[in-house]
């Protein structure tokens, strides 16, 4: 009888906690916003109403952050806990979900919906972006244009100048690949392959410079600043033309003037 008077002496685990938080001057509602507890829970485990609590694990769980919070040893407490539930019984349609103490510390609804939907128009733009992506035709190599068969039209002739009336150098200028050779006098002077854009200058010391052309058509000629007409036919090779200017200015592909041929004398008198 005397051991039962001593152990009734004993504050339970609720008096002790009670008391704790009272010495504090806090409320079951500063505990219930600290501990994220149900207020509930923390009223069922000062009152040792078991029958109102979750399976002991969760509510030796409670009781121990309780303790923490009013200064008590949660293991004191946890351990002193579980002799006052011995052998409890909880019924089986009790609840043991934990609900938030404080749903005003819980993510607001409409901002987990709005975070949800946000993830997937970034999903739906990222498959996009990349099906496109997909779908675009990579770099090509550049392929050389397929060479022409039928020959370029002729340059428009430009009005022809009287012979004489243009005074400059005699320059050759390449509208395409064109392959050239000026003689003088049986002298070659030049001879290659003038490439787009490449030009030769008859040298002004040529007494009787002569022009031999595979592509007539592939060539510019100018004496000073006028264009002087072609040199030959498109797609015939212009042999011994003239690059005097008087002869370029005269007429496509004109050579130069023969000497008139010496009358015969007589053989004999009658």
């Amino acid at each position: 009888m005397d051991e039962e008077l001593v152990e009734s002496d004993v504050p339970t685990v609720g008096e002790r906690l009670r008391a704790a938080r009272e010495e504090k001057k806090l409320s079951l509602e500063d505990i219930a916003a600290q501990t994220r507890i149900p207020q509930r829970h923390l009223e069922s485990i000062e009152n040792a109403e078991w029958d109102k609590l979750p399976a002991p694990t969760y509510t030796v769980g409670f009781a121990k952050s309780y303790a923490g919070t009013v200064g008590l040893d949660r293991n004191d407490i946890g351990e002193q806990l579980r002799e006052e539930m011995g052998g409890q019984r909880f019924a089986s349609s009790q609840s043991e979900v934990i609900e938030a103490a404080d749903p005003a510390r819980t993510m607001p609804r409409w901002l987990v919906v709005s975070a949800v939907a946000a993830i997937i128009v970034l999903i739906l733009v990222m498959t996009l972006l990349n099906h496109r992506a997909l779908e675009q035709p990579g770099p090509t190599a550049a392929t050389p244009p397929p060479t022409a068969a039928v020959a370029p039209k002729p340059p428009m002739q430009q009005p022809t100048a009287p012979a004489g009336a243009a005074q400059g150098p005699v320059v050759l200028t390449a509208t395409g690949p064109a392959w050239i050779q000026v003689t003088d006098q049986g002298k070659t002077l030049f001879m290659g392959e003038l490439q787009p854009g490449q030009a030769y200058t008859v040298p002004a010391t040529a007494t009787a410079p002569l022009l031999k052309a595979g592509k007539p058509e592939a060539l510019k000629v100018t004496v000073g600043s006028t264009v002087a007409p072609p040199v030959g036919p498109p797609g015939k090779v212009a042999s011994k033309v003239s690059l005097k200017p008087a002869d370029l200015l005269r007429g496509p592909g004109q050579t130069a003037p023969a000497a008139p041929a010496q009358p015969v004398a007589n053989a004999a008198a009658e």
